[in-house]
This record gives C-alpha cells, sequence and structure tokens, in this order.
C-alpha cells in the first residue's frame, strides 16, 4: 500500500517528515494520521534521528483533517481513535519537532504546528481556524501556550486568519523564509538545535512538554533540582564531591 507520508533520516540525525497528499492540500485522513503516530513512534526509540522537521508537499503545509472521512458515520469512533494516538504522539515526541511551514495551515494544519516545538514559516504561510464557522471548536490550550491566552481566544473564536508576518509578530513562528528556503532554514535550525548532547536535549524536551500548566514550584523541581540531581549522580558530580573535600 502506498505511503501519504514520506521520511528520510540524514547521516547527521535529522528526520524529515513530509505530508504527501497535495492533491488533497495534505489533509489529516485517518491514514495520513496513523502514519505519523507510527514514524514518531519508531523514531521516539532511535538514536539515529536527532531531531525532526515536519512540512508539506506542495503549496499546502495541511488543510486540516479530511472532512470527507466526517460524513461516514461508521467510522466516527475509529476517526477518534486515531486523532487521539496522533495528537499525544506528536505532543510527547521526546526530540525535537521543528515544522516548515510551506504554506496554508489551517485548522488541524494550524494545531500541528502548535504542538511543535518550533516554526519556520515561509511567506505564502496562512493560519486558522475556520472549522469554528461550521461548528467544530478548535484546539486552544496548546496555541495559547506560545501566543499568549487573550491572542489564543480572539483566533480560536474569531477564525481569523493571519499570514505569517503577522505569525511572526505574535510569537507563533520563530521567523520568515522565502518559499525556496523554508525547508533549508528549518533543516539549519535542527543541525544547530543538534549540536547538544542528545541526552540533555531530550531533558530539556521532557519538561518543555511535562511542565506546561506547572506552577512555579512544580517547574523548578524538574527543571532546577532533578537536573542538579542528574548531574551530581553522573561522572562529574562525584569529582566535585571529592575535591571539594580536599
Amino acid at each position: 500500500m502506498s505511503r501519504d507520508i514520506a521520511t528520510v533520516v540524514a547521516d547527521d540525525g535529522v528526520a524529515t517528515l513530509r505530508l504527501a497528499r497535495p492533491a488533497r492540500r495534505n489533509a489529516l485522513s485517518i491514514k495520513v494520521r496513523d502514519e505519523i503516530t507510527l514514524a514518531l513512534d519508531g523514531w521516539a526509540k532511535d538514536p539515529a534521528v536527532r531531531a525532526v522537521v515536519l512540512h508539506g508537499e506542495g503549496s499546502t503545509f495541511c488543510a486540516g483533517f479530511d472532512l470527507d472521512e466526517f460524513g461516514q458515520a461508521d467510522r466516527a469512533e475509529q476517526i477518534r481513535h486515531s486523532s487521539r494516538r496522533y495528537h499525544l504522539a506528536v505532543w510527547h515526541f521526546p526530540k525535537p519537532l521543528i515544522a516548515a511551514v510551506n504554506g496554508p495551515a489551517m485548522g488541524g494544519g494550524f494545531d500541528l504546528c502548535a504542538l511543535c516545538d518550533c516554526r519556520i514559516a515561509s511567506t505564502t504561510a496562512v493560519f486558522g481556524h475556520p472549522e469554528i464557522k461550521f461548528g467544530a471548536p478548535p484546539m486552544f490550550t496548546p496555541l495559547q501556550w506560545i501566543v499568549g491566552h487573550g491572542v489564543a481566544r480572539e483566533l480560536c473564536l474569531s477564525g481569523r486568519r493571519i499570514d505569517a508576518h503577522e505569525a511572526l509578530r505574535l510569537g507563533l513562528v520563530t521567523s520568515v523564509s522565502e518559499p525556496e528556503r523554508v525547508l533549508d532554514d528549518a533543516l539549519a535550525l535542527a543541525r544547530n538545535i543538534i549540536e547538544a548532547p542528545a541526552a540533555t536535549i531530550e531533558m530539556t524536551k521532557g519538561y518543555l512538554v511535562g511542565n506546561a500548566g506547572a506552577t512555579f514550584e512544580q517547574a523548578f523541581a524538574v527543571e532546577h533540582d532533578a537536573v542538579f540531581d542528574r548531574f551530581l549522580a553522573g561522572p562529574v558530580g562525584p569529582r566535585l564531591r571529592d575535591e571539594e573535600t580536599l
């Protein structure tokens, strides 16, 4: 069976995952969501993969969920469960995820961007939640962690579309690139990130995800105390303690 995503793992550890349904504007069908879930679950345990860049084939990043499937009542449970698995696989992926937003990211495509760690947008990128106009409530929480409560409320309630430059001003994207450069710039960011040790990156990614919504004290216990505990338990810690007794 043909795949609706394409994956490549480079020798330097940067993997790319391309949504490959350009005729359907890379809509997230059950099949696409399941393929993304399987790819990320496999890469999560693969030491050859250090970071992942997501992008879309053609001129669209992702148009959102495949609405044709929502008209099939007998697939409702399948849609729900594949959606849950997919969203959690993206959110809990333990390595850096970077979205190279090569064009419009609408509805579920906007959500996919918000679940990534970093986003680089093409000048042709557009973000929005048009689904609210036909009765589908947008996903609010990941977006408000990025752009803030007030902006996220307005975008979710209005369904207003924003272009790449407004997305940059709001902090939704890291930078804006010309269409022919957006993937290369996302790959360059991934390579910059993986200059740090893999264990350090994964520990940092762990508390970036795990501390969302935590109090300062809860976050401090993970981001400070646990980091020092791990450091002092490693090969450097005992040497430092020995030197302190000299």
